[in-house]
């Protein structure tokens, strides 16, 4: 790209082809205003036209109107060599030759073929909203940056403009080397959008994509997952109908987020959106350390936040309601760096601006229909897969030993798994209810799980019951658990030792179940 040791070159002359007329008018007076001749195609000059700009007709300089339909009307040497040109003495000499204009500007954005794509994923006529002429003009007049200004979003319109009315009408080379690689990023991501929709039939039975694009976020992050490492968040932007959505954010209190509190609250979130009533989830390093549902939001904080005194210092919480002033006399006297929610009211930001440390953010309703995959990275390489939604049912509840749970109970080894599937493996959740009273979990041996639970639940233990992400190996899981007074236990089963396993269930006159299936979470 060009170096800054460049000169500005002055914008004289503008070429205008657009879809997207958002701050159309405004640029273009603007570019009036700096005395920059101003020429366009049909449907751009009439909107204009009709603002009260004066515009040329870019069919004046082609010859040429709509061919086939609108099909060819900027493709043509009239523009492209205006805008390809060299403006050494050699290319000046043949641009007079050939009688060409040559245009210091290119204000242009494709067809909506995302968007069309997005709201009819069925339709037969995608081919038609495949922009050709547009994606030209961006990369003829991105290549030839060293001379020419290039414009493919609104949202650079503005600092433009201010850059050109500060310099008289120049732009410099930071510049337009600036807004040239985003036009290629953006006819990079718009044609990886094209090959994966024209790939994608609504007969294919392949879940995922051949490419994925991303896009870096203007978030700004403190640091990654230590300071002395640098981080930065990116998201999805083609295909846009498959895949995975971000969560729409933003950030009302404190200190920018770092890399660790978004994975934080990216599981606090995925874990309430499990429960209709109101919420509370604790999390610390991306793992639960308390979940609670209660007849209010309040109460949902306090019996989640009592799950672990200790483990609770410095942890996220996140909530499936909107927060008042109430509500945050539930985390009263405890150190929270940050609580997400989907709304707050003016009494809940009123009380939490006292707190100068905790980080405040707005989050979209937490729901169950959350995005169809996550990622992680391993061995340099992107992994993709499924979030994990599938429901437990009450069928699958097949008692192996012991008496069937109450309907108290099996409630709660319900909310027990919900909590579970999202802890790091090795996990084990203790609930009483619909609160959770001990986690263990990221324990390279099962029975360590369970003995972690056993001790952050105490007496608590006695008649909790206990969810397991996956089977027991060996017996000393389940009698640790027999040990601590745990009443009835949740797993999938599987094991080469399950006789042995319900040998030590029924040992400890404990309830247990089978679900055969299990939910690893790394």
């Amino acid at each position: 790209m060009a170096p800054e040791a460049e000169p500005p070159v002055p914008v004289e002359r503008a070429l205008l082809s657009v879809d997207d007329k958002t701050g159309l008018a405004d640029l273009a007076r603007g570019l009036a205003e700096l005395n920059v001749e101003l020429w366009a195609t049909g449907g751009t000059r009439r909107s204009l036209t009709d603002a009260g700009v004066r515009v040329g007709a870019a069919e004046e300089l082609t010859g040429i109107a709509d061919w086939f339909g609108g099909r060819v009307k900027t493709l043509h040497p009239a523009l492209l060599g205006g805008i390809l040109a060299p403006r050494t003495e050699a290319g000046r000499r043949e641009m007079a030759e050939r009688n060409l204009k040559p245009f210091d500007l290119v204000v242009v954005n494709l067809y909506p073929f995302e968007r069309h794509l997005a709201e009819h994923p069925d339709a037969k006529d995608r081919e038609e909203f495949i922009d050709i002429g547009g994606v030209t003009l961006a990369r003829a007049a991105a290549k030839n940056h060293a001379w020419v200004t290039v414009l493919t979003d609104p949202v650079d319109y503005p600092a433009l403009l201010s850059e050109m009315r500060a310099s008289h009408g120049a732009v410099s080379a930071s510049t337009r080397a600036r807004l040239a690689e985003a036009a290629f990023r953006r006819t990079a991501s718009y044609d990886a959008a094209i090959f994966q929709g024209l790939a994608s039939t609504p007969a294919s039975t392949e879940p995922f994509p051949e490419s994925v694009t991303f896009r870096r976020e203007p978030i700004k992050l403190r640091y990654g997952e230590n300071p002395h490492q640098r981080a930065a968040v990116y998201r999805q932007v083609d295909p846009p109908n498959v895949g995975f959505a971000s969560r729409p954010f933003r950030s009302l209190k404190g200190d920018p987020l770092s890399y660790t509190n978004l994975l934080d609250v990216d599981t606090a979130l995925a874990i309430v959106a499990e429960y209709p009533t109101p919420t509370a989830a604790v999390v610390k390093h991306a793992t639960p350390c308390g979940v609670a549902s209660g007849a209010t939001l309040r109460e949902a904080i306090e019996r989640a936040i009592a799950t672990d005194p200790v483990a609770r210092y410095g942890c996220a919480v996140a909530v499936n309601r909107p927060v008042t002033a109430s509500d945050t006399e539930g985390l009263k006297g405890v150190f929270v760096d940050l609580l997400a929610a989907p709304g707050l009211d003016a009494g809940a930001l009123e009380a939490l601006a006292h707190r100068p440390k905790i980080k405040v953010v707005e989050t979209a309703p937490p729901s169950i229909e959350r995005p169809a995959w996550e990622a992680k990275s391993a061995f340099g390489r992107l992994l993709l897969q499924e979030e994990d939604h599938r429901e437990l049912l009450p069928t699958d509840f097949k008692l192996v030993t012991g008496k069937p749970a109450s309907p108290e109970a099996a409630c709660a080894l319900d909310f027990a798994w919900r909590v579970v599937r999202h802890a790091k493996s090795n996990a084990i959740v203790l609930a009483q209810g619909s609160k959770t009273v001990g986690i263990g979990s990221g324990q390279p041996t099962r029975v360590k799980a369970v003995q972690l639970a056993c001790e952050v639940a105490g007496d608590r233990a006695k008649g909790a019951v206990l969810a397991s992400d996956a089977f027991f190996p060996f017996a000393d899981g389940v009698e640790a658990a027999g040990k601590a007074g745990v009443a009835a236990i949740l797993q999938p089963g599987g094991s080469m030792r399950d006789p042995e396993v319900i040998a030590m269930a029924e040992r400890y006159g404990i309830t247990m179940y089978f679900t055969g299936w299990r939910v690893f979470r790394h």
